[in-house]
This record gives structure tokens, sequence and C-alpha cells, in this order.
């Protein structure tokens, strides 16, 4: 049977790449698909005729491209046309007008392509060939399911060596848009539960239930970047309720650490309405690196080295008060039915009785913070309970369950 033919962007800087993005347009025709050349370049004019121009890029993000040309500042320009490559292609995405996107870029390039990229929905294919892609690409990925392909030379004309990697790229994009995703006949009603080690007996336990029951449950890890992707799947639309069993980011967002969401952790759920159980766990750590890494003005706090690569910080009462004040607040604006569930005998493997973070003033704290900034309209659930008992577990799966109309 012949495939169906699919579209594909191929948004480049068009200026000073343009021989390259043709060159991977071709190849995608080879394959029996269309591809629509998009230009973001603010240089001099096309070396190649895109079917999106550069105005129409700009007109899309509301810029004025005259003048923003004229200006000649380059990062204003990456910046500029990043927004409005990100409009454009996701109302082409949207329209159904195109079925996967490619793109091919130094600094600029990549910045601008993976910004169009992360405007885009999970599961809509994206292939990124860049020069950065064997180094840190976080802040290019985000959230997003965005393949990168190292470009190994630069992209900067075609030789034996960018040809072999355009050509895999293009035929890499091609098999993503032809891939046929077929939904399960007993597909299920997804949760996004958020877990860390000093959790997992926990979210393992409510899990079980939240799955008896005829869910589906996606666990992210709260390492920042689990957080954020979770956030971002809650707003996508493609999650039905939130078990936020770890919401320990907060501690490394208020304090310093390595592992922050940034700061509208907590906020996705509010804002796409579902139901949500939030507790405050491992809300007693923030995380560093080795030993030696620490900020030397945290040199006299409560340390644990977790192992050789992570050293966590035992939070304060002070900061334990000002995380349950952020905790509440943030759920306050939860739109959605939502509990809030405290396990006040630990609310890590840390923080119980005789483990290296037990401190019963700051969990005191946290919960009275918690406690006196909460809406009256959220419902407050206190558990006489270690985190991983079976009994918290329980009842975190049951006030979810409740909140999303099903009995327990």
């Amino acid at each position: 049977m012949d495939k169906e033919a699919k579209t594909i962007a191929v948004l480049g800087t068009l200026d000073t790449k343009g021989a390259e993005h043709a060159f991977v347009a071709e190849r995608i025709r080879r394959h029996g698909h269309s591809a629509l050349l998009v230009d973001v370049g603010t240089g001099e004019a096309p070396t190649v005729t895109p079917d999106i121009s550069r105005e129409a890029v700009a007109a899309a993000g509301g810029i004025d491209l005259e003048a923003l040309m004229a200006r000649k500042d380059r990062g204003e320009c990456v910046t500029a046309m990043s927004e409005a490559a990100s409009k454009l292609v996701a109302r082409l995405a949207e329209d159904g007008k195109i079925h996967g996107i490619l793109s091919l870029g130094g600094g600029g390039g990549t910045a601008i392509g993976t910004a169009a990229m992360r405007g885009l929905p999970f599961g809509f294919p994206k292939v990124m060939v860049s020069t950065l892609a064997s180094g840190n690409t976080a802040h290019y990925v985000g959230c997003k399911d965005i393949v990168m392909f190292p470009s190994i030379a630069d992209v900067a004309g075609l030789n034996r060596i960018t040809k072999t990697i355009f050509a895999r790229a293009a035929g890499a994009i091609c098999g993503m848009v032809e891939a046929e995703i077929t939904p399960s006949a007993d597909e299920r009603p997804l949760i996004a539960a958020s877990m860390f080690g000093n959790t997992t007996a926990c979210v393992d336990q409510a899990r079980r239930i939240l799955e008896d029951a005829g869910y589906e449950v996606l666990v992210f890890h709260a390492t920042g970047t689990g957080g954020r992707t979770m956030e971002s799947l809650i707003a996508d639309g493609l999650i039905g309720g939130v078990l936020d069993i770890t919401t320990t980011e907060w501690a490394d967002e208020l304090v310093g650490g390595t592992l922050s969401a940034g700061p509208t952790r907590l906020e996705a759920a509010g804002r796409a309405g579902i139901p949500a159980v939030v507790t405050p766990g491992c809300l007693d750590m923030v995380n560093f690196g080795e030993r030696a890494t620490v900020p030397a003005k945290y040199e006299n706090r409560n340390l644990y080295l977790h192992n050789p690569q992570v050293t966590l910080m035992r939070t304060t009462p002070g900061e334990c008060s000002q995380l349950g004040r952020i905790l509440a607040e943030k759920v306050n604006a939860y739109s959605a039915p939502v509990t809030v569930l405290l396990p006040t005998k630990a609310i890590s493997i840390l923080s119980a009785e005789g483990q290296p973070f037990h401190d019963p003033e700051a969990d005191a704290a946290l919960f009275s913070a918690i406690k006196a900034n909460l809406s009256d309209s959220v419902e407050l659930i206190e558990v006489d309970a270690e985190i991983n008992d079976p009994a918290f577990a329980k009842a975190c799966a049951e006030a979810l369950l409740r909140n999303l109309g099903r009995k327990p």
C-alpha cells in the first residue's frame, strides 16, 4: 500500500543556509513527502526561494521586519524571529498544514528552530540538526520531544559529511511522520504523579490503587526537568488528574538548589482545571551536586551525602514557613477539586524520626504555614503517618478518586 504523503516544514535562515535546507527539502521529496521551506533569516536576501517568506513569518509575530533588520542587532533578530516562528508553526500544525518539522542551524538557527518546535504539542515530529547537539541541550529541548542530531561539521556548505548527516535527518523526519500511532483499545484516562527516591513507596502504592480503579498513571521524577515536563503535558491537555506527591522542586527554587522546576511549578493543574492531590513531599531537602559544590554560605547547614554526585541540605524552619505559604497560594488558585494531604510524621524517608533530616520544628513551621494560608474551600487532610506509610498512600489515592468523581 502506498504511504500517505505528508507535509514537513523545513525551517531555517535561508540567507546563510539556503542550499543546506534546499538539500534536505529535496531529500524529503524523494521519500514521497512534501517540503514547506520557511525562511527565518534576517540578513541578506534568501539564496533559495521559500514557500513561506521571512515577511510572512514576521507578520505572524506582529513584527516590523524592516525596522528589525535596519537595527542590525543579531540578538534582537534571533529573539524576535524565534517568537514569530513559534506562532506561525503552531498555527500551521493546528490547521493540519504540516505534519512534521526539521531545521538546521548553528547557535542562532538552533535557537529559532527549537523555539518553533517547543510551541508544538507532544508527539508532533520534530528534528533539529545542530552544531550544539553534543553539549547541554536542556534550554533548547525544554520539555518537548525534540530529536537533536549533532551536525558533526558546521552547517556551512554541502560536503561528504554534511550531506550524510542531512540525508539521515531527512530520513528520520520522514520515518517519524510515517509512523502510525494506534490508540490502545483499552486506553484509560491519564493521571500524572510526581516522585522522588524518597517518596517512591508512597507513589507506587497510590499508583496501584489508581490503576485498579481504571486509570493510567504517568510518573515524573521531580528533578526540575521532570516537574516542568509534567506541567507541560498538563498544559497540553493530555492529563486528567494530578497526584502531586513530591513538590520538592519548590525547595530548590526557593533556596537555590540544582533541581528547580521554575516559579510556575504547581500552576498547570489550576489553569487546566483538573482534579488534583498535593502534598509537601520532600520539601525537607534542597539538592546540590558533589559535596564541594555546596555554596560556602551553607557550609554549617545540615548536609547529607545522598551519593557521590548529590548532596542534600535540610530546609530550615524559616524556609519551610515560606514553602508552606507558596504551596498554599498555588493550590488556592485551583478551580477543580483539590485536596492537600499532610503526612504529619515525616515528609520524606530522611525526615522520619531517627533519620538525618528529622526536624519537628521545621515540619511544624511547614504545616502551620500551609494551614494558615490555605483557602477554606480547599480540602485539607492530616494523616498521622510517614509519607511512605501505606495508609498515607491510600489516603492520597482515595482523595484523588473522590475529586475525579469516582468512588474509592
